[in-house]
């Protein structure tokens, strides 16, 4: 058989890269799972004598079973208890150096792109991040092509406007969160005030299963009260784990030995702008092991 058209051989080529589509454009590593199965049954029905471009034809597959996914996991959102965060991946440390590949996995990134329409988040995660054609997007998601630009300079304009402004490298992204994990385990208050940004957002998600703020805290005062505060309350053996988590330093925190949850930190100008601690534990499954991911 030619090895060309073997459909295992082409789907296993390009699976890091489906399962990269799927969880940028869904947030969640257990539903891309999902679609890339239901990619792999299509997958498995098509006459590959038909198919040119196989890597074309698998992410027009993955992207569609987003699109559908994207409209349940809306639905299940509007019933989620508390805020809603990606689900973190623990990433390769050589992540971090591909800054396009970092960035499209930051959580900051990833929480903006939940305010965009599932056909406008497809477009973009397929053009900004994948750098596909607008002939092979249209195809894709069922629109023509002028279509598509139109809808990509649309989703551009509103990402622009929400992303973090400033790449920071990912030694001055180490060395913050060195700080501010310092700051944590000596429950130093001034110390987090110091590598806080003044706007910084604290996010939390318990998902009704773990205690969680209940809404967004906003302002370097507040997010370093609620987290020296919440310290002390727990009188328990507090640890703190550097990691990588989507591209992005990030800690690991454990609370008696037992894992607690994963932080994920945004860095701009030095300092600590985002903070988006993920404690549901069904979204925890993927911190033991590293994610192969991939943009080509």
């Amino acid at each position: 058989m030619d090895e060309r058209k073997d459909p295992t051989t082409a789907f296993a080529a390009h699976r890091n890269l489906l399962f990269t589509v799927a969880y940028e454009m869904l947030g969640s590593a257990a539903d891309a799972e999902d679609v890339l199965q239901e990619t792999w049954l299509r997958w498995m029905a098509v006459d590959l004598g038909q198919v040119r471009d196989e890597r074309a034809y698998l992410v027009r597959i993955t992207t569609r079973r987003c699109l559908d996914r994207l409209r349940t996991l809306r639905r299940r959102k509007e019933v989620y208890v508390g805020p809603w965060l990606p689900e973190p991946l623990l990433t390769a440390p050589d992540v971090a150096e591909d800054v396009e590949l970092a960035e499209s996995l930051s959580m900051a990134l990833m929480l903006v792109l939940e305010t965009l329409p599932p056909t406008e988040r497809a477009v973009f995660v397929l053009r900004e991040a994948f750098d596909l054609g607008y002939d092979e997007i249209a195809a894709a998601v069922g629109k023509s092509p002028a279509a598509v630009r139109q809808t990509a300079h649309r989703a551009r304009q509103h990402v622009a406007a929400r992303r973090p402004r400033e790449v920071v490298s990912p030694a001055e992204a180490r060395a913050a969160v060195e700080s501010f994990r310092r700051a944590v385990e000596t429950r130093d208050l001034q110390g987090l005030l110091d590598v806080l940004a003044p706007e910084v957002v604290l996010i939390s998600d318990g998902g009704g299963v773990k205690q969680a703020a209940p809404r967004p805290i906003t302002g370097a005062a507040k997010a370093a009260r609620f987290i020296v505060g919440g310290l002390g309350k727990a009188r328990v053996a507090l640890t703190t784990e550097p990691t990588v988590v989507n591209g992005s330093p990030a800690l690991v925190l454990r609370v008696d030995g037992e894992l607690d949850g994963v932080l994920a930190l945004q860095v701009e100008g030095a300092r600590i702008s985002g903070l988006y601690y993920v404690r549901n534990p069904q979204k925890l499954t993927r911190v033991a092991s590293e994610t192969a991911l991939t943009l080509r």
